[in-house]
């Protein structure tokens, strides 16, 4: 069965690459280059899955998107 996840990519000051899965809460992994970082994302997917798969399939969340607000500090 193939599903469909979300990833957000970000990079961090230091260069490096991250990743989380909003979908799967504390999913997420890093990487040098974007290509380590989709095989890492796609291991890491795998591998939340086997361990939470009861989770996932009992509350299943769909993103819905993400946006950007600015705030007055």
């Amino acid at each position: 069965m193939k599903r469909e996840f979300t990833i957000v990519i970000e990079q961090d000051e230091d260069g490096i690459y991250v990743a989380s899965v909003p979908e799967l809460e504390g999913c997420h992994t890093q990487a040098k280059t974007l290509d380590e970082l989709r095989e890492r994302v796609n291991e890491a997917i795998q591998l939340y899955l086997e361990v939470e798969s009861e989770i996932v399939e009992a509350v299943p969340l769909e993103f819905v998107g993400i946006q950007k607000i600015k705030v007055t500090v």
